[in-house]
């Protein structure tokens, strides 16, 4: 064959290829666990379904939000998934587009939706999680209250997140000030009382929940502000932990998604927003992942159906924080636990 010929069909058969080839999305969610449960088990049936490739963009929630917040004008993520507290600060930033209508958004209940613009994934709380080895080494009840990380017994055996890095501990910290009389329109109660109370209890305080399993392996670390969720996957690997349920109420604490706002395939994306909804991905985010379903009609197994159970307990009684009330004095807040708390 002449060789410009052949160069010819070598070039129209590079061309068909990419004429042909699978659209990719970007999907932007924590990484570990979720990130194997949703790439092994969850989106390769949305893939086959809808000739697509799906990647994902591990991150913690301020991490996507900070990368998503730096393309606005060129998103390389389509979808995204956020802590709820976080997802309110990227809704007011215009970085969410509203989800279209589907039947699996139906399905979800209202006090699952953020606004027009998101949804849970997952549901969740933040309670205090505990060393149940050290616990029954010393003989100590389990814990029964938040107020507990200020008892004298765990001295130097809290550790405890940063409020300025963590929703964990922005959401302990605002239950101990609840408990001092104040809410989230005032918050000198709790800074006023934390350095006589929880605060010499505190061996530690951490940016995020990544080092706490190996404190309690250590015996360092005997109670903290922790997911039911993380604490039964940290079960799974042998950490002995356990989950103690706050008789002041846990604080809801939920993943929820959003397509992003200007995305390049926004019919795709939200064809993914919706499916992600879907019991039938919910399933095995749950069989595999300990994720809790935000569509009531996921099934359950002799496996999951006491987590789920458990979890619909936990969320009667738990307290929702006003979202747009906090982001807008956490950057002070930030300031003054840095100033006057990890000084």
């Amino acid at each position: 064959m002449n060789p410009r010929n052949a160069l010819s069909c070598l070039t129209l058969a590079l061309f068909a290829a990419g004429a042909h080839a699978a659209p990719t999305l970007y999907l932007g969610m924590n990484g570990g666990t979720m990130e194997r449960v949703y790439a092994d088990k969850v989106l390769p049936a949305f893939e086959k379904a809808n000739d697509v490739k799906v990647v994902i963009v591990p991150g913690t929630s301020s991490d996507i939000l900070a990368k998503v917040q730096a393309n606005k004008d060129n998103p390389q993520m389509h979808v995204m998934f956020l802590d709820d507290g976080i997802m309110y600060r990227a809704i007011s930033m215009g970085l969410c587009d509203k989800l279209a209508p589907s039947p699996t958004l139906e399905q979800i209940p209202p006090k699952a939706k953020i606004k027009d613009e998101a949804v849970a994934v997952t549901l969740g709380v933040t309670g205090l999680g505990y060393n149940a080895r050290l616990f029954k080494e010393k003989g100590w009840a389990a814990p029964t209250s938040w107020m507990d990380l200020a008892d004298p017994r765990f001295k130097d055996k809290v550790v405890f997140q940063s409020l300025a890095s963590s929703t964990f501990g922005l959401h302990g910290f605002l239950m101990f000030n609840r408990l001092q009389g104040g809410d989230e329109t005032n918050v000198d109660p709790g800074f006023k009382a934390w350095p006589k109370t929880i605060g010499p209890n505190v061996l530690e305080y951490i940016a995020s929940s990544a080092k706490i399993s190996e404190m309690v392996q250590t015996d360092e670390a005997a109670i903290f502000p922790l997911t039911p969720t993380q604490v039964a996957t940290q079960k799974l690997l042998g950490v002995p932990m356990e989950y103690a349920q706050p008789k002041e109420g846990a604080v809801v604490l939920n993943v929820a998604e959003c397509v992003i706002a200007r995305n390049d395939q926004p019919e795709l994306a939200q064809k993914l927003a919706a499916y992600l909804l879907t019991a039938e991905a919910q399933a095995p985010a749950l069989e595999e992942g300990d994720q809790i379903p935000s569509n009531p009609t996921t099934p359950t197994t002799d496996k999951t159906r006491a987590r789920v159970e458990a979890m619909q307990g936990y969320l009667q009684t738990a307290i929702s924080i006003d979202w747009d009330q906090v982001n807008q004095a956490r950057p002070e807040w930030n300031a003054r636990w840095s100033r006057s708390i990890e000084r």
